[in-house]
């Protein structure tokens, strides 16, 4: 083993480079080409690989530091082998080398700059005493990357834009690059979209350019020493800067992680035919989660340095849309969208008032369920005549062992029943969505309606239970709700839930389905209504049922089945007996 410290890379420039990622931590073992820290110039970000295996000794920098070629990164504790040595011994060659092969491009450049101009000049000759001139905006030397995808196209037809105002991002295996517009001017044309492959001199925009041509082709003759002056850095005035980052791209040649893929603002923008609403700045890692995840980068909240998004970042926002939470942390469980504040006062007098923890728990879970849901609500009615005439007479004969049989009892019953007959009802969906859970219990959530809120307790073991047992246990959590005295063991386990809203009113509505639950029933006030019965109306008992369920899970005739068999049972209890 041996001690080997790690510099930063030619950077291109002498100016320092932000370091916005360290992905590795002292103790870490990691193999050759594995990335160990992220930097970012002023247009390109790239990710450092290490250039031998071994162990992590020690770290020198941390994010945030400004670092430039030559600064110690980190220390190594690497086993000796040939190719080790041979590297550490080619250090300086290498960099001389690739300083040849640098300025060997740079020449090639410049044999073929004059090829291009005569049909330049010829464009302009027309022109030269015009307010204005048209200029191609191109792809800038991507050094030796083949190719680059178009990630972000920052503008449209009509745009003004300001010198090195972005005009697109490109990406490459391993850095994503922001391409600026060399000038001011106004775009007449685009000639990409998201989602092109490009190379060096592939056509970007057109771009009207305030001033005469003659000051245009001034200021190109003004250039070509600036050129010769730049050396390895290749172009400056207004490219300089994206000099540097192609550069750093060239230097990352060796970088293992192979996470080239597009943003996921590629699919906005492929479906608005618009540019993101604001610059996205992120590594390509970060982008590749992104697209795995289905995140629109342009949606989530950066704490990197310089509004850097970072992996963590990425994971938060994931975290936060699946809870049903707002980005800034807001407790009402709405859309995970950034809504305008109002202030309600310019109106009339306010006043505001806390929600109390219950409130804001309920709010988030019921917009998680409105969220990633697809609810369908069926709804039916079922003849109860019988059935209320037999609970009253019950009601009676129990009255002396304290008990009191309600609707909801029978209920909880005919849904045990139901669940039994159509298993599915009684299931949960992998959050993969690839299997379903068939659960073996059946436990009936009863929501209560409490001054401080709503809670579900739940009846175990619901279809074992008589309707005695039933609406003892309902009655004493009920009791205990109202008591603030349920434990959470009380609101667990659920696997079905029922809403009644009999002892209110109303004649239908739609009940929020309580994931990780498919479905949910929902009872109105029941009413008298004339029932035809083949000869004459009669006057029967109706009771209204919403059945809400999870259409991923339970298709619509099956929802169907579902309530008329519900249905039968109520308007004859002795069906259950069968």
């Amino acid at each position: 083993m041996s001690k080997t410290q790690i510099h930063v890379p030619d950077v291109g420039s002498s100016d320092p480079v932000d370091i916005i990622e360290i992905s590795v931590k002292v103790g870490d073992t990691i193999s050759a080409e594995d990335t160990i820290i992220v930097i970012e110039s002023d247009k390109a970000t790239v990710e450092v690989p290490a250039p031998q295996g071994g162990t992590i000794a020690s770290i020198s920098v941390k994010v945030g530091d400004r670092v430039k070629e030559g600064d110690v990164v980190l220390e190594l504790d690497a086993e000796e082998d040939d190719d080790a040595s041979d590297s550490e011994s080619k250090g300086d060659d290498g960099k001389e080398n690739e300083a040849e092969r640098a300025a060997d491009n740079q020449a090639k450049d410049k044999e073929k700059e004059p090829q291009a101009k005569p049909s330049s000049e010829q464009d302009k000759q027309p022109t030269e005493q015009a307010a204005s001139s048209t200029e191609t905006v191109k792809v800038p030397d991507l050094g030796d990357i083949d190719g680059a995808e178009i990630i972000e196209v920052n503008v449209a037809v009509g745009d003004e834009l300001d010198e090195e105002q972005v005009i697109v991002v490109v990406e490459s295996d391993k850095a994503s690059l922001e391409i600026p517009s060399p000038k001011a001017g106004k775009v007449e044309s685009v000639s990409v979209s998201v989602g092109d492959k490009v190379g060096t001199g592939d056509a970007l925009i057109t771009l009207a350019v305030a001033g005469s041509s003659d000051s245009a082709s001034a200021a190109d003759d003004k250039e070509e020493p600036d050129r010769e002056e730049g050396g390895d850095a290749g172009k400056t005035n207004a490219s300089g800067k994206e000099s540097a980052g192609k550069d750093v791209e060239k230097k990352a040649k060796r970088e293992a992680e192979k996470e080239a893929s597009p943003s996921p603002s590629r699919a906005q923008s492929d479906n608005t035919g618009a540019p993101p609403s604001t610059p996205v700045h992120a590594g390509p890692a970060v982008r590749k989660l992104a697209r795995e995840t289905g995140v629109d980068l342009s949606q989530v909240s950066a704490t990197g340095p310089k509004d850097r998004i970072l992996k963590d970042d990425v994971h938060a926002y994931v975290k936060q849309r699946l809870e049903g939470s707002q980005p800034a942390g807001g407790a009402g469980g709405g859309l995970a969208v950034d809504l305008p504040d109002i202030d309600f006062s310019q109106f009339g007098d306010i006043d505001r008032v806390e929600l109390n923890k219950l409130r804001k728990v309920s709010a988030q879970n019921l917009t998680r369920s409105w969220l990633t849901i697809p609810h369908v609500t069926q709804h039916d009615n079922a003849d109860i005549t019988d059935l209320e005439a037999f609970r009253k007479n019950q009601n009676k004969r129990l009255e002396r062992e304290g008990v009191k049989l309600t609707m909801l009892a029978f209920l909880v019953a005919a849904c045990a029943r139901a669940l039994k007959e159509f298993p599915r009802f009684n299931s949960s969906l992998e959050n993969s969505g690839e299997a379903l859970i068939e659960k073996g219990y059946i436990n009936i959530g009863i929501a209560v309606d409490t001054p401080n809120g709503l809670v579900v307790p739940v009846i175990k073991d619901a279809d074992k239970k008589g309707l005695k047992d039933i609406a003892l246990e309902m009655g004493e959590l009920a009791e205990k709700a109202r008591n603030r005295k349920l434990t959470p063991a009380d609101m667990k386990g659920g696997t079905f839930s029922i809403s009644s809203l009999g002892g209110i009113g109303g004649t239908a509505f739609t009940p929020i389905v309580n994931w990780p639950e498919v479905a949910i029933l929902g009872v109105s006030r029941s009413d008298t209504q004339p029932v035809w019965d083949g000869t004459q109306f009669q006057p029967r008992l109706m009771l209204p049922m919403s059945l809400s369920y999870d259409h991923r899970v339970i298709d619509g005739a099956a929802a169907a089945r579902f309530t008329t068999y519900l249905s039968q049972l109520l308007t004859d209890m002795r069906q259950a007996l069968l």
